[in-house]
């Protein structure tokens, strides 16, 4: 139905001044709508596209994936903080990909910010063909109206009506429960993410049901910055109610947490079993060598990007469901049977 319909015949198409006028909004806003969504806030372009649809009015721009008809050969990532660790890997599997299809790639650091995050892709919406967001901070429905305005895919989050790429959380914690629960350990204390990480969502949710199913009591401390200095104040906060095990968020906070630990004269793994999660090069190098959940880091930067190209191209999943990859248990030394069972076992 027309709203207001004033002298406009019943044969007449409706213009960019009907759209206008029902959105509220000046005909320079419409125009800028259409052409350049970067420079229209998210509830403007909202309501001038629900304005068109209602009215019936294309533009020569709309009905192309929300891709200008003269694409860029430019895609944005975003990531959540660029000083951590976890996603230099994907960064290289997201370039790489990026390039061999003949597209530059655009990075954008948001600081943990939602904020941030928003005002970087508002800049930059009129001059890329296409958006990775990793690990993001914005609501559901500001992701939501983003993809209705350019192809967008999520990494590290699923995000309903949006295409995505995560990692197999679920089955990461269950192994990392599995391992503590096979070594003797009755209790375990999880060192969570930031609050709002789907991520560390979906782990805690894991790690509470694998616990209940081994029969390991489950806690959880947080939430902690994914850094070094969050893994010290949880190592902290650990101490003042201590449990044979941790299982951290990731392997920034283990590590941080580990070498908290050590400062206290705490050994790892004898006094205190602790499992990261991620992978990352840091890994290896503390002292134990980290037990952690390996995430395919490249391989989620390089799907990402491919997936994002194809959604670009018209593709759309049969689905709906995100892309789902595999992630496994890498043993290592800061996981141990508690001190009483090496005792026994000992005998």
């Amino acid at each position: 139905m027309v709203r207001g319909g004033g002298d406009q015949g019943a044969d007449k198409p409706p213009t960019i001044y009907d759209v206008a006028r029902v959105a509220g909004v000046a005909s320079s806003t419409v125009s800028r709508a259409f052409a350049r969504p970067g420079r229209v806030s998210y509830e403007t372009a909202r309501r001038i596209r629900e304005a068109a649809e209602e009215l019936g009015y294309r533009s020569k721009s709309m009905g192309q994936s929300g891709i200008a008809a003269s694409r860029s050969q430019i895609i944005a990532l975003v990531i959540a903080d660029i000083t951590n660790p976890v996603y230099f890997e994907m960064i290289r599997g997201a370039e790489a990909a990026a390039t061999d299809a003949g597209y530059t790639m655009l990075l954008f650091n948001s600081q943990e910010s939602d904020r941030r995050e928003r005002q970087a892709l508002e800049r930059a919406m009129s001059m890329v063909d296409g958006i990775v967001l990793s690990s993001s901070r914005m609501s559901d429905s500001s992701i939501r109206q983003m993809a209705k305005q350019k192809p967008t895919l999520v990494m590290n989050r699923a995000v309903a009506d949006v295409s995505s790429v995560v990692t197999d959380n679920a089955r990461g914690m269950r192994r990392a429960a599995e391992h503590l629960g096979e070594l003797g350990h009755t209790e375990l204390l999880y060192l969570s993410g930031p609050e709002a990480s789907w991520a560390d969502g979906m782990r805690w949710r894991a790690l509470r049901e694998a616990g209940m199913e081994l029969e390991i009591r489950i806690r959880r401390s947080g939430p902690f910055h994914p850094t070094l200095r969050g893994g010290a104040e949880a190592a902290m906060q650990w101490a003042e109610h201590p449990s044979s095990a941790v299982v951290a968020y990731n392997d920034q906070l283990a590590i941080g947490f580990i070498r908290e630990i050590h400062k206290q004269g705490i050994s790892v793994p004898t006094d205190v079993s602790v499992v990261g999660f991620d992978n990352t090069f840091g890994a290896e190098l503390v002292t134990p060598p980290l037990t952690t959940v390996a995430s395919p880091l490249y391989a989620l930067g390089s799907t990402a990007v491919n997936n994002l190209l194809a959604i670009a191209a018209g593709a759309r999943s049969m689905s709906g469901q995100p892309v789902v990859l595999p992630a496994k248990l890498v043993v290592r030394e800061s996981t141990a049977a508690p001190a009483g069972k090496r005792a026994i076992r000992g005998k």
